[in-house]
């Protein structure tokens, strides 16, 4: 396939099996047995150890703490998103409308698919040239780490342990929309609060923009 050798290209890694590659930009509602899942999650997990090694080497003398939060803000699925965008990844991914000209790929389709070829160059490659890629595409953000980013959610809940000695409560209101395009409602609050709500295409999105919405009401952004 012409798509597969061009993205090739575009990663600058050449597969032994093209069909694992093919996996990987390949959405369940194209395929609901052949697709990105599984990948998904194994270049989750490859990501998240290369990252945390590469925060290790260079942070030698960070707390644990706050080798964490570096870790968290580079890992996760914006950032995931940042690299998709600039690989294109949208123009390779092949879901159930692909046939149609206006085909839109949601942001976290490109996100998954991100840490699906991960997993897919780790399983085809093997462990070297998968950090080789991380490493290449992370670099910039890597290198401004040094100034450690907290999200919404990790805030919110440090603020409301200090506090109040409590986790904020967070529930799920709504989970709605078609499969490769599904809309979650989260709700989060403080001790004795009131409910603020958000919403994102995954429950976490909406549990990071909800939590947001909350600091801001608290005037803690």
């Amino acid at each position: 396939m012409d798509k597969i050798k061009i993205l090739q290209k575009k990663i600058k890694v050449e597969f032994k099996n093209e069909k694992i590659l093919l996996q990987a930009i390949t959405h369940k509602s194209f395929d609901s047995n052949n697709n990105y899942e599984n990948l998904e999650f194994l270049g989750d997990r490859v990501l998240g150890l290369v990252v945390s090694k590469k925060l290790f080497e260079l942070f030698p003398n960070e707390k644990v703490g706050s080798l964490d939060k570096k870790l968290a803000s580079l890992v996760n699925k914006n950032k995931c998103l940042e690299v998709g965008n600039l690989l294109d990844l949208k123009e390779y991914i092949i879901t159930g409308n692909s046939k149609s000209s206006k085909n839109i790929v949601e942001n976290k389709i490109i996100s998954d698919c991100c840490e699906a070829i991960i997993g897919a160059i780790y399983l085809d490659r093997g462990f070297e040239v998968s950090k080789i890629f991380i490493l290449k595409q992370w670099k910039n953000l890597i290198n401004n780490a040094e100034t450690t980013f907290v999200d919404p959610k990790t805030r919110l809940q440090e603020y409301s342990l200090k506090n109040y000695k409590t986790l904020p409560i967070y529930k799920l209101v709504s989970n709605t929309g078609p499969r490769h395009k599904p809309k979650f409602k989260v709700g989060v609050k403080l001790r004795n609060g009131n409910y603020v709500y958000a919403k994102g295409s995954s429950k976490k999105i909406a549990e990071q923009a909800a939590a947001l919405e909350l600091l801001k009401k608290n005037n803690l952004k």
